[in-house]
């Protein structure tokens, strides 16, 4: 009888593991606690919902996220494959209609004749062979116990949600559609002169913030790659001017000029009702949002159908705990998969799921985990959170700085491109190495 994998969490990088296991022939149970036990992010009980932006990142394939993409489309990723489908307009990025994209998800993983999901919450680690993607908002029994097995105490920093407004509440009037450099129409510009900017900034700072809770208190640490944006406002008065208000590449068609500074929102759903603010995760107070966002021009009567918050984010030490196939160094067959391992975005996220499912599944089936090729944007993200500085380790976003440089230097402008190129050659000699794919599977 073939082997019984467990895989604890019903986010990306589980639902990924999950299906990268079952292609490979093998059982599994996939646990997911919600809707019965829910998060202080989640809405919903769908597997792979997305709590934060419904943005997947850049899709360029001379950029460090669109190569992860390419990576992940030849190895058969069931959350790029779902998110393909379900595409909003994102100018040169990838996003989704969050609903219509985890519903999808939803159905892959339960519709597979080897995945079972099974709706409880896992309050201890299984035994077996195990991957956690518990998700950065596990449950405080599974934290608890995942402490225990590792030694550490909670590593967190604070994740923030941007608020989501409707469509028909902006007024085109004052907004306008274009994207950066003349690229589409995919985004609703909110511009600013240095006046409209002032006062936002001024209100921003001295607007009145959710309070934390528990032991949060004790050491609010912020991770810089999501920082809130009041945060960002009090760290200077120009800061949103060349952070996420940059005008760079925006020009007002009614004006022929750059503004000072301009807010994007970007399509969140099919039906282009919805619209999240690009860059303001926030932990503002509801009716604070109200009152300070509304003195964007072009939002001044902005519906919003959610609010931005913030959450307490766990991830492990990887680096003191994990090898580069994710399995943990003092348990062989335990897998950690997913932002708690240190991996920042929703398809690096991925990645690690992939990874994590691969290798459980070669684990259960005697053979030995694979370590992917540094080459790749894969393996490099992998080779990062295994043996990063443990004292200064924060979760990490793909980027072409953590790839081996080019054995022949190449001009700047060729070099994304040189970069990615190496890597996909890479990838398809290691994927020879793999052979635990049925014919059928590989093929699919």
């Amino acid at each position: 009888m073939a082997p019984i994998v467990s895989v604890v969490g019903g986010g990306l990088a589980g639902c990924e593991a999950a299906w990268q296991i079952a292609r490979r022939g093998l059982a599994v149970v996939l646990y997911e606690m919600r809707p019965l036990v829910m998060t202080p992010a989640h809405k919903t009980g769908f597997l792979a919902e997305l709590v934060c932006s419904n943005s997947l990142g850049g899709d360029l394939p001379d950029r460090a996220p669109g190569l992860l993409k390419r990576e992940l489309a030849l190895l058969g990723s069931l959350i790029l494959a779902c998110a393909r489908e379900t595409a909003v307009p994102a100018g040169s990025a990838l996003a989704v209609d969050r609903e219509r994209f985890a519903e999808l998800v939803t159905q892959r993983i339960e519709a597979h004749p080897l995945i079972s999901v099974v709706r409880e919450e896992v309050r201890e680690i299984p035994g077996g062979v195990v991957v956690v993607a518990a998700g950065p908002l596990a449950s405080h029994a599974l934290s608890r116990s995942i402490a225990e097995l590792t030694g550490q105490g909670h590593l967190y920093f604070y994740d923030a949600i941007a608020p989501i407004v409707a469509a028909e509440s902006i007024d085109m009037s004052k907004a306008f559609r274009a994207g950066r450099y003349a690229e589409g129409a995919d985004y609703i510009n909110c511009p600013m002169s240095r006046d409209e900017y002032d006062v936002f900034v001024e209100a921003l700072v001295n607007a009145e913030v959710a309070p934390l809770h528990g032991f949060e208190l004790e050491d609010p640490r912020f991770f810089e790659g999501c920082l809130p944006i009041e945060v960002m406002a009090r760290r200077g008065h120009l800061v949103l001017a060349h952070g996420p208000l940059s005008p760079a590449g925006i020009v007002d068609p009614r004006t022929g000029a750059r503004p000072f500074a301009v807010v994007q929102l970007r399509q969140d759903n099919v039906a282009g009702t919805l619209y999240n603010m690009v860059g303001f995760q926030t932990n503002l107070r509801y009716a604070e949002q109200e009152r300070v966002f509304r003195l964007i021009p072009g939002l001044e009567r902005a519906q919003f159908v959610r609010y931005g918050q913030m959450h307490r984010n766990t991830f492990i030490c990887s680096p003191k705990l994990l090898w580069p196939t994710l399995e943990m160094k003092e348990r062989p067959g335990l897998f950690f998969a997913g932002q708690i391992t240190g991996t920042e975005g929703y398809m690096a996220s991925t990645a690690s799921g992939l990874v994590a499912g691969i290798n459980a599944a070669r684990r259960a089936m005697g053979l030995e985990p694979l370590v992917f090729p540094r080459e790749s944007m894969i393996g490099a993200l992998m080779h990062y959170i295994a043996h990063a500085d443990p004292a200064s380790f924060q979760p990490m976003k793909p980027n072409f700085g953590l790839l081996p440089p080019l054995e022949t230097p190449v001009r700047r402008e060729k070099r994304g491109h040189a970069l990615s190129e190496r890597a996909m050659q890479a990838l398809m000699a290691f994927l020879k190495e793999d052979d635990t794919l049925p014919l059928a599977a590989a093929v699919e």
